[in-house]
């Protein structure tokens, strides 16, 4: 069974102030992870987390997400890049101690965009030390555009483009909310194409600088890719609630969270 895990930059960071990392979240979740890994031998996993007060924060300053031409603005995409990049080392050197064999594969290294859309990306490291055992570790990062010269990639985006190729049968997005609100602050718990135009209004944007999209474009995303694939699951839901992340690889129930089915 392949999964791929999301850890939010709202969750492993605080948004509100620039590159600060919450350490103690970060150890805990490589703790559960590696324990789900332990405890499941059929799990086959790929973990991706947000850039949080790191790269969006940067991002945000130079405008990347839009674009890249000046010097000014490559010396930006570079600023951005090595934002992520810090704080994909913290995530990465937490999961090796906790004994998860991670391998990083930095997006940037081999995306290349068309107008803000993933055209290509490597897959074959991915999938040989996925046959590993191993598990992959994507960030949101910056890419090569042919049309903008540079952009930004978020986790979700290269999740969905993976997902054409190596088809997780789940994908669990962990955040700083339970799940996906109403207009009421309660959770929405199964949301479907047919059900998404009823719950438009309650879906908002991201708390804190975020460059790549919000709630909304989640969910419509993931749905999108949901009716691509029929027998795929999406749960959004919340990391800071100790054990849902390894619960929820281990396909056992969590507290709160919302389902995307087709």
């Amino acid at each position: 069974m392949t999964v791929f895990l999301k850890l939010g930059g709202s969750l492993i960071t605080d948004k509100a102030t620039a590159e600060t990392a919450r350490h103690e979240i970060i150890e805990r979740l490589t703790e559960e992870i590696a324990t789900a890994i332990a405890g499941k031998s059929d799990l086959s996993l790929v973990i991706g987390h947000g850039s949080g007060s790191f790269g969006h924060v940067a991002a945000s300053r130079y405008g990347t997400r839009k674009g890249v031409s000046s010097d000014a603005d490559w010396r930006g995409f570079a600023s951005v890049s090595a934002a992520a990049a810090r704080l994909n080392s913290i995530v990465l050197q937490a999961l090796d101690e906790a004994n998860v064999p991670v391998f990083r594969a930095q997006p940037s290294a081999s995306a290349v965009c068309r107008d803000g859309q993933i055209e290509q990306m490597a897959l074959e490291p991915l999938q040989r030390t996925l046959d590993h055992r191993l598990v992959p570790l994507v960030y949101g990062d910056v890419a090569i555009d042919s049309v903008r010269g540079g952009t930004i990639i978020s986790t979700e985006e290269i999740f969905l483009w993976l997902a054409e190729a190596i088809r997780p049968t789940r994908i669990l997005l962990a955040g700083d909310s339970e799940g996906v609100l109403d207009r009421d602050g309660e959770i929405i718990p199964h949301i479907t194409p047919e059900t998404i135009n009823t719950h438009h209004t309650a879906l908002g944007g991201s708390a804190g600088t975020d460059v790549t999209g919000g709630m909304a474009s989640k969910v419509k995303s993931m749905l999108g890719l949901c009716e691509r694939h029929q027998n795929l699951e999406v749960i959004i839901f919340s990391g800071l609630i100790a054990g849902n992340v390894q619960n929820a690889l281990l396909g056992k129930s969590i507290r709160g969270g919302t389902r995307l089915t087709k």
